[in-house]
């Protein structure tokens, strides 16, 4: 035994409280001649390293606790089949599943280009299921190992080789990711040893950059003073001579010898070499870099090879992986920060189409990697615009969704109350000045308004879409999409009524439809839905009988029932009813039709209601066309069109990402016609947009709901028809339901309800719009009051936005503000955002978050198996304060056609006109008594509802004698001109 004094050999002292054995390490005596002892200890990495991984395992635990879904994922990629590399693989393996972390290795070929392997690497980078991703080196000489290290992203760099992580590491300061396996195992080694590295003198033997470079400057972040030596330095010896810890990493077999090195040193040896030797089966003995006989009776620490640094350089891997997977989850659960563009605020307001160009717009990729949109779910249109992938959806489908806000409206002037206005400006001040991460989803612009006397959708003044020209134009063509795929059915059904009236013989009939290629006859895929449907189970087309083959063919279309019309989207009111196949080859199959505007189409109301590609493919299918003779309804799929017309969608179905005039993001998505069709931007949008900016779900933060971020978006004209189409169309297609309805209202469109004279586009206002008149906002705010009601009958809380012109006066706003607080608004806010942009809009925001906290009872106005005629009725007499319904025959036969064809049981909207709560633009304010006409009833089975038409709506608008496109004009440098 040792006695209890201190022992001193070299520069450190130990007690003989410390003689004695560790998991971690165990301390040797050596006896010299002369009775000189040596006392030595030895660093086992493999203790250690179980020590970590069982560290590793208990904290994933934890971390389950509150996060379920927290699995720490590991890919090796593996090229060729080396011997030795499956071998680290599989340490790497067992490592892996010791400590809790999900390790996947793939195994490439030993060919594979280099080209495919850097494909396969950045697929892995942008899939966040994959938190750590290590390249096996060796590669294949083909391979370039700097160029394929570097194609690993950083943040999932494991091994500590990427460029970033290593010159991070070597910066003052620096703040790599991950710190290299090895170099970080050599460090915990020392660190459990418990040597103070301040001042000590640090000698690293060996360059390379996995361990030489990166362990000199962990041992220089410690204070330490270090020299780099190589196998070729001059006067080596004498530099070792004077080390306190010595690194070695030079690859040469025990090349450091115990004369070299002065006693007390520490010795970290991280070589991986072998030798001869006889007496081990295999032949060969593994040793390190240092003589370890030799060394060890100098060294006061001492790693041995192997159970030293090896076993420790696994554990470090298992542990950057999970501290990759925690750092995923952090950003997961960080709030999205999204930086605001300034605005340079004139008096007075310029044109919207110069506020736009004197903005210069973040680029988009910019806007997306603000929202946590990766790089592969982005496809650019240019700088301003991209449209997103749906897999957004896949990848944060644990997430829960943010708050979701309605902007609506009381019954507007035709100039409009300003609601895009009001949605753009919330948004900016949600965002860009209370901080909170919001997005805008607005419809895309058609244009037939945009030419024509309302304009384009982009808002206006200080809150709007930017570039608003880009965005009221073709933005990325979705609309054209929607024209080409609804013309393709138009011109398929009409084809389809030609081949069967001149093809009389169904053998030949059936032949030409169902040819042989090469020899095979095969039925499509609608094909075979059609042959479902008829009751007909086979899938050969040699096998159907004269009677099936008649009963597949012969849709017998009556021309008669067709609903569908071709589209244009331009107001070219001379198209409303036409007359096809006049010309000669067309034998005489002449009928009368029309076309519609393509945001009327049914088409555009799918590409606005489906969940995904699946679900429109489906609802494609499901469009009737019309009926045969037997008064059977034809579908889409029975024309065998429904493919076709998917393939034309598959890009329009994906959402287009843009920005506000602050910055702040927006989704535009889909058209549909507000007065027609629902009149509100997509599903999709909504989806995705409330994934982005909700929050993880998890036990740590699922009670608090303050963290999730804002999706405003819009329903078009007032709340009778775009909000209530919103709750009882949209939100039950799509399971949403919103925390706040805003209202915007108008001083302006409160006087025309009081009785102030007809505004007109294009002509100035009378002077009641332009003086205060009390009185006629309060006998006007009875609109607002009923609107109100209208919105408080689904249970969610209103806000009142006052969307204030320069021309309103305090006494006119006060008005408003209490006839809505008596109304039961939950607050009623002056907002002056088209002067102000989103500081205009601030205490609005405020009011809206606000609004967001408070209880709600959400309902819907009606039980979708109530019959059509009740269904109506509710809206009429609930919404519009109408007394009753007057259903012409031809509506009523129609009803009774879908109800015997199994359709009764949809919901129902009502295509009325805007400027009434009735059917009758004349009657103002809040009539009440009237009677409301049904002259028709359409059905648009795919989009999954019935559409009523009052009074003599169209559904393709006119143009004005003085319209838009007369303004517009392209200048030399190709910027558009007279755009609002």
């Amino acid at each position: 035994m040792l006695n209890a004094r201190y022992v001193k050999r070299g520069l450190f002292t130990f007690k003989n409280s410390l003689v004695r054995s560790k998991k971690s390490s165990i301390f040797r005596i050596i006896f010299r001649p002369n009775n000189v002892f040596n006392l030595y200890h030895t660093l086992s990495g493999k203790d250690l390293a179980k020590d970590i991984r069982k560290e590793a395992f208990q904290e994933i635990l934890n971390i389950k606790k509150s996060h379920p879904n927290f699995s720490p994922t590991l890919k090796i990629i593996q090229v060729g089949s080396r011997p030795d590399s499956s071998t680290y693989v599989r340490a790497k393996l067992k490592a892996s599943e010791d400590s809790g972390v999900n390790c996947i290795v793939e195994k490439l070929s030993e060919d594979i280009s280099e080209f495919e392997l850097l494909n396969k690497i950045d697929k892995i980078n942008n899939d966040d299921s994959i938190h750590g991703l290590l390249i096996q080196l060796p590669l294949p000489k083909h391979l370039d190992e700097t160029k394929v290290t570097n194609a690993v992203s950083y943040t999932k760099d494991v091994d500590g080789f990427h460029r970033y992580n290593v010159g991070e590491l070597s910066k003052r300061g620096g703040k790599p990711f991950f710190i290299p396996c090895t170099p970080n195992g050599c460090m915990k080694l020392i660190e459990k040893a418990g040597i103070e590295l301040c001042g000590k003198n640090a000698v690293v033997l060996g360059r390379s950059d996995i361990v030489g470079t990166p362990v000199a400057a962990l041992l220089k972040d410690r204070n330490a003073t270090v020299t780099v030596c190589h196998s070729r330095t001059t006067n080596l010896s004498e530099i070792l001579a004077k080390a306190d810890i010595v690194v070695a990493a030079c690859g040469k077999a025990n090349f450091v010898k115990g004369e070299w090195l002065k006693d007390g040193v520490v010795v970290i040896d991280v070589g991986i070499n072998y030798i001869p030797d006889v007496t081990k089966k295999s032949g060969r003995k593994l040793v390190g870099d240092v003589d370890y006989n030799t060394c060890k009776e100098k060294a006061s620490f001492i790693t041995p090879v192997p159970g030293g640094v090896g076993p420790m350089t696994v554990a470090m891997l298992v542990t950057n992986v999970v501290l990759a997977a925690k750092k995923q989850l952090l950003k997961n659960e960080t709030p999205l920060n999204i930086t605001p563009l300034p605005l340079k605020i004139e008096t007075p307001v310029p044109s919207d189409i110069e506020i736009s160009r004197k903005q210069t717009p973040k680029h988009i990729s910019t806007v997306a990697e603000e929202l946590g949109i990766h790089k592969q779910e982005l496809e650019l249109f240019g700088h301003y615009k991209a449209k997103l992938s749906l897999d957004i959806l896949d990848r944060l489908k644990d997430r829960e969704n943010g708050k979701y806000i309605l902007v609506a409206g009381i019954t507007p002037t035709p100039l409009g109350e300003g609601k895009s206005t009001t949605t753009m400006g919330l948004v900016q001040a949600l965002s860009a000045h209370l901080h909170k991460p919001a997005i805008a989803n607005v419809r895309q612009p058609s244009m037939g308004p945009t030419f024509g006397v309302k304009g384009g959708a982009a808002g206006g003044g200080y809150s709007q879409v930017i570039p608003m020209d880009e965005f009221n134009m073709h933005l990325t063509g979705d609309i054209h999409a929607i024209s080409a795929a609804n013309n393709l059915l138009a011109a398929a059904i009409d084809t389809r009524i030609f081949h069967e009236a001149t093809q009389k013989n169904d053998a030949t009939f059936y032949k030409r439809l169902v040819p042989a290629k090469k020899g095979i006859r095969r039925f499509t895929k609608s094909m075979l839905r059609r042959l479902e449907k008829i009751g007909v189970n086979k899938t050969n087309p040699d096998d159907l009988t004269p009677e099936e083959i008649n009963k597949f063919a012969r849709l017998n279309i009556n021309p008669d029932t067709i609903t569908i019309k071709r589209v244009v989207d331009v107001n070219d009111r001379m198209l409303r009813q036409i007359t096809i196949g006049e010309a000669p080859t067309e034998k005489g199959l002449i009928r009368k039709t029309g076309f519609d505007i393509s945001v009327a189409s049914e088409l555009m109301a799918i590409l606005a209601l489906s969940k995904n590609l699946k679900d429109l493919r489906e609802r494609v299918g499901r469009i009737v066309i019309g009926a045969n003779y037997n008064n059977e309804p034809v579908t889409c799929e029975d024309v065998c069109c429904a493919g076709a017309i998917t393939a034309l969608l598959k890009d329009a179905i994906k959402p287009n990402l843009m920005q506000s005039l602050e910055g702040t993001p927006v989704m535009v998505h889909a058209g549909p016609f507000a007065n027609i069709s629902i009149g509100a931007s997509s599903v999709i949008a909504d989806r995705i947009a409330l994934k982005l900016v909700g929050k993880q779900a998890s036990e740590s933060v699922a009670e608090d709901r303050d963290e999730t971020g804002f999706v405003v978006t819009e329903a078009g004209f007032d709340f009778t028809m775009g909000g209530e189409r919103f709750f009882n169309i949209k939100c039950r297609s799509s399971g949403l339901q919103p925390n706040a309805v805003v209202l915007v209202s108008t001083v302006r469109a409160l006087k025309l309800h009081g009785g102030a004279p007809d505004v007109k586009p294009g002509q100035s206002l009378p002077y009641e719009y332009t003086q205060e008149n009390v009185e006629l906002v309060r006998k006007g705010v009875a609109n607002l009051v009923k609107q109100i009601s209208n919105a408080r009958q689904f249970g969610v809380p209103v806000v009142v936005a006052i969307n204030k012109f320069e021309t309103d006066t305090e006494e006119e706003i006060e008005v408003i503000k209490k006839a809505a607080i008596r109304a039961g608004a939950f607050d009623a806010v002056t907002s002056n955002h088209w002067a102000e942009g989103g500081k205009g809009a601030v205490k609005l925001a405020e009011a809206v978050v606000k609004a967001t906290k408070q209880e709600s009872d959400f309902k819907l106005l009606y039980n979708v198996d109530s019959s059509v005629e009740d269904k109506l009725r509710a809206i009429v007499t609930k919404m519009y304060g109408g007394a009753k319904i007057e259903i012409s025959p031809q509506a009523q036969q129609k009803i009774d056609m879908y109800k015997s064809q199994g359709f009764g049981n949809l919901p129902i909207c009502i295509a009325k006109t805007q400027y009434s709560l009735s059917h009758d633009p004349k009657l103002k304010n809040v009539p009440t008594g009237f009677t409301f006409p049904i002259r028709d009833i359409r059905a648009s089975i795919g989009a999954g509802y019935l559409y009523a038409l009052a009074a003599e709506i169209q559904t393709i608008p006119g143009l004005s004698t003085y319209a838009g496109y007369m303004n517009v004009e392209v200048g030399e440098d190709g910027e558009i001109e007279g755009l609002f």
